[in-house]
């Protein structure tokens, strides 16, 4: 088994912390960090918040729905 260490100014430069992603390709391998999908969601919530935009566009409940058919 072969072992190889990053430095940590090479992992800071490329703002990998946690987790990467490897992708292997014929003759290298790509080291990059693993992105979260939501990530800077929190953020833009809080600032849809503080901006009005995060009001209900829809009513929870339509005036057509059944109910019987779920009990």
């Amino acid at each position: 088994l072969y072992r190889q260490t990053l430095s940590k100014t090479l992992l800071e430069k490329y703002n990998i912390m946690d987790t990467v992603e490897l992708i292997l390709k014929k003759g290298y391998i790509i080291i990059r960090p693993k992105k979260s999908p939501r990530k800077g969601w929190e953020k833009s919530f809080k600032n849809m918040h503080t901006n009005g935009d995060d009001k209900q566009l829809m009513v929870d409940i339509f005036e057509a729905e059944n109910f019987e058919e779920w009990n």
